[in-house]
């Protein structure tokens, strides 16, 4: 598939500076952008464990408007309140995408309105789509065959993966009534049974793997 120069450009930088590091979106609007502290480096040990990636222990903080955005090929969005993007945000963070980034968003309870709302701003011609369940996404070390696992139970909605595919390509990747972020957390913050916390860290490891190994 033909990618313009940028793209394969960006994708270099991926590679060559910190393609083996992840890093949490710091967001403006007031919503907790920092909850889950223990959750992405509980992940990244989890994933050099058991899947293969050499993904650095230590997790940056990253602003949507900065041009370090460009340094990392997998970002983390989590939250329960309001989000807020600057339109200089939006299109910084549409061309990190677009150029071969990706954006992981795990709804906290309380996010879902104030980021669709955001993300409206990066794709103003896009809609996230339900994944089917034969998405490879679900479909690395571990398997998922009726999706994302249900983590916290909030509105007793099934839980949902939805993304946003730009020029065919996954872009971003939205865990719903799921909460992934908890599940990935240490197991003494939410007491979670470990079969629980096991299938949430699997899940967590396999888009790890989509971005990493594919």
């Amino acid at each position: 598939m033909f990618k313009p120069l940028i793209s394969l450009i960006f994708l270099l930088t991926f590679n060559l500076l910190a393609a083996q590091q992840i890093a949490v979106l710091k967001y403006s609007g007031g919503g907790d952008w920092y909850a889950n502290p223990t959750a992405l480096p509980n992940l990244v040990r989890f994933s050099n464990a058991n899947n293969q990636t050499k993904i650095m222990q230590e997790v940056a903080t990253v602003t949507p408007g900065s041009t370090a955005l460009f340094n990392y090929a997998f970002i983390d969005m989590t939250g329960h309140g309001n989000v807020f993007f600057t339109d200089e945000e939006a299109q910084n963070l549409r061309k990190y995408l677009i150029s071969g980034g990706f954006l992981h968003i795990s709804d906290n309870y309380g996010l879902d309105t104030y980021m669709r709302r955001e993300l409206k701003k990066v794709f103003p011609e896009l809609d996230f789509i339900e994944l089917p369940l034969d998405h490879p996404i679900y479909h690395q070390k571990f398997e998922f065959k009726n999706g994302l696992p249900k983590i916290h139970e909030h509105d007793g909605k099934p839980a949902q993966g939805f993304g946003i595919i730009y020029r065919g390509r996954l872009v971003v990747f939205y865990d719903y009534e799921c909460d992934l972020g908890d599940g990935w957390e240490l197991a003494e913050v939410h007491n979670d049974p470990l079969e629980i916390r096991t299938k949430a860290l699997e899940m967590g490891a396999n888009i790890l793997s989509y971005i990493f190994n594919n």
